[in-house]
């Protein structure tokens, strides 16, 4: 840490979660001495500072990066362009991208702080999360910080309880929730704990139509979305997950319609199969319980799950409202009443917020706890 340096952040990333971010920090980062954007990219252009003596204006980004004639940088230019000041560097990625997910262990190595969103970083090869996770501080003294709290939980603290609940020595025997915000919505209005619900086919249009879904709701609907998020809560507890693919991911997409040639065509067909989906809620009816799409980490089974499971209409989970996630951490120390962290689980604002705050965090560990009030 270089208590009379400066904190240069480079941002990769710029619409819908980066634009959030980045209107954020217009707010966050005047509170803090020798902190300023020198980079904003996107895939096809940057805005970049012309020497490091230079900030970049965030009051007028989206114009300035819209008139800019730059291209993007590759990866390897970005590191070495890094190379060239003794600032601190922090590379915030907003993206989703495997290629910059993959590079990251080349940023850690060269003291470059990583604060991120980007699941894929996390979930995909365990080759790689081991990569990133030892070129990273502590494991490597001179290595960067890292920071990917909206990995799973967007601006919830699942990461950062977890890694409290293990910092501590508690052992963590079980965690379950509800992982998509999607999801809920889905189930909360197609199987309520009052009331008789909507049709599947009408619940998955209207949640379309509100922009809880993906322009292709198969996106959601497949489950791989939560199966990262496991994948990562999973290897923090000590398992060794190879993948989404080393456990059972439940699709709600009918194998007939896998191959629609888009969501619009999706959701045209959907409605022929809204009987599979009601006889799955009739038959937890018949028990008094209603049925929520969840995740589960059984740690000392070495279990993961993904899919649709009944619960009581008393459980937390059953309670949801609208598209709130729920997560609950069962541990030695808990008991059999866990530690639940509960809220709005997705959105452009609450996913910056997660971002934001671990890019306060990454200050802080790089430049000391110079604010200015």
């Amino acid at each position: 840490m270089k208590e009379d340096g400066k904190v240069s952040i480079a941002i990769i990333g710029a619409g819908g979660v980066g634009r959030c971010f980045l209107q954020q920090c217009s707010q966050i980062l005047p509170l803090y001495q020798s902190v300023s954007v020198v980079l904003i990219s996107r895939s096809n252009r940057s805005l970049r500072v012309p020497s490091w003596n230079h900030v970049l204006s965030l009051d007028t980004w989206e114009k300035d990066l819209a008139a800019s004639i730059d291209p993007a940088l590759s990866l390897q230019e970005l590191l070495d362009w890094f190379g060239t000041t003794e600032n601190e560097i922090i590379l915030v990625d907003n993206t989703s991208s495997q290629d910059i997910a993959a590079f990251y262990p080349q940023f850690l190595k060269d003291k470059v702080t990583v604060v991120t969103p980007n699941k894929k970083a996390f979930s995909s090869d365990l080759g790689l999360w081991k990569d990133i996770v030892n070129n990273a501080y502590p494991y490597n003294p001179n290595g960067g910080f890292l920071y990917h709290e909206a990995s799973v939980g967007a601006g919830l603290p699942i990461i950062s309880t977890l890694k409290d609940l293990l910092e501590t020595c508690d052992e963590v025997q079980k965690i379950e929730g509800v992982f998509s915000g999607t999801m809920s919505f889905l189930f909360n209005n197609f199987a309520p704990v009052e009331g008789e619900g909507g049709k599947w086919s009408d619940e998955v249009t209207k949640a379309k139509n509100a922009g809880y879904t993906e322009p292709d709701p198969r996106d959601d609907l497949n489950g791989v979305d939560v199966a990262r998020k496991l994948v990562i809560l999973a290897r923090m507890v000590g398992l060794q997950i190879e993948s989404t693919s080393a456990f059972p991911v439940q699709s709600l997409i009918p194998k007939e319609l896998e191959d629609c040639k888009s969501g619009n065509e999706f959701i045209e067909k959907l409605p022929a199969f809204d009987d599979e989906m009601e006889k799955v809620k009739a038959k937890a009816e018949e028990k008094g319980k209603v049925v929520r799409f969840v995740g589960s980490i059984d740690v000392a089974r070495g279990a993961v799950e993904v899919g649709v499971k009944e619960f009581d209409k008393g459980h937390a989970i059953a309670g949801l409202k609208g598209s709130d996630n729920i997560i609950s951490f069962y541990t030695k120390r808990y008991g059999s009443n866990p530690l639940i962290v509960q809220g709005a689980g997705a959105g452009g604002e609450v996913t910056a917020m997660g971002v934001s705050a671990d890019l306060i965090k990454a200050i802080k560990d790089v430049h000391g706890w110079k604010i200015v009030h």
